[in-house]
């Protein structure tokens, strides 16, 4: 996909990243900005694997604290490693602020925000209890590996995915809507076979049941008793398992068509070309 040169993110498949036309042009904020945003120098490499094992760590921390044995052992510690946690990467965001020449584009792009809601909760924390455990959020930051490993051919796929879904999307929807149609019905059937007797106090805690019964889940806090409405249950079982393969396959066949209209190169694997091209933009094979 060919960048924009205006000042504002642009997303592309293949960086899943936001790319900003603000690079100092020179001088150390250039310099900062080429370790902080890029990944294509060892600098550049180092920061975003360490930002990336913090990131691991201070989730982990979270994850820790809300595990009361671990709080009660372990409180203060834990207590202390998120506030270096978030002491850490909010001088990471100062710093992405001050070598970017408008950091209001920084701010309101996907990953400015995810950043800056890694940071908030700890400080709100201190007016509100209890947000802290909101940081987990911080885990969304972790897509920043991609950049550093360069999965493209991961990425390709997952251009073939989303437009395979694209592409699915009235199917799966009114197919979607055939399910909620049939849980609503099978609910109420269940609701007028078994009854508040049973547990079936209401149409939707009925249609509840229903969807639990349709997905194959099976929770167990609702089951029918007679036989009648055991019946019904083994009905709904049976067409689950049917209902799962539907958009499987749906999707499946939407990839299939997308692959095979997409020209991909058989020597390097290219597959970002025109549908008028005759040769590969990477190697000249021919198409």
């Amino acid at each position: 996909m060919k960048l924009l040169t205006k000042d504002f993110p642009v997303w592309t498949p293949h960086n899943m990243s936001y790319t900003f036309n603000s690079k100092p042009e020179s001088g150390w904020r250039r310099k900062l900005y080429i370790i902080i945003f890029e990944a294509d120098t060892r600098l550049g490499k180092f920061f975003d694997l360490v930002l990336i094992l913090a990131i691991t760590a201070s989730v982990l921390v979270v994850m820790l604290d809300s595990m009361v044995g671990f709080r009660t052992n372990y409180g203060d510690f834990l207590k202390l490693s998120e506030w270096i946690f978030t002491a850490l990467f909010s001088v990471e965001y100062i710093l992405r602020l001050i070598c970017v020449k408008k950091p209001g584009k920084y701010i309101f792009s996907f990953y400015g925000i995810i950043d800056l809601l890694a940071i908030l909760p700890t400080y709100l924390s201190l007016i509100l209890p209890g947000t802290h455990y909101l940081l987990a959020i911080r885990v969304l930051r972790i897509l920043r590996i991609f950049r550093v490993l360069k999965l493209v051919k991961y990425l390709d796929e997952a251009d073939y995915l989303s437009t395979a879904l694209i592409a699915s999307r009235r199917k799966i929807s009114v197919f979607l809507f055939a399910v909620l149609m049939a849980a609503i019905f099978a609910g109420s059937l269940i609701y007028v076979v078994e009854g508040q007797e049973n547990g079936f106090t209401s149409i939707p805690t009925s249609i509840y049941w229903a969807i639990v019964t349709l997905s194959t889940v099976g929770f167990g806090d609702l089951a029918p008793a007679t036989g009648l409405g055991k019946f019904i249950a083994a009905v709904i079982m049976i067409l689950g398992y049917g209902i799962i393969a539907v958009p499987t396959g749906i999707v499946s066949y939407e990839m299939a068509r997308v692959k095979q209209s997409a020209k991909v190169c058989e020597k390097c694997g290219e597959s970002d070309h025109a549908d008028d091209a005759l040769f590969c933009k990477s190697c000249g094979q021919k198409l």
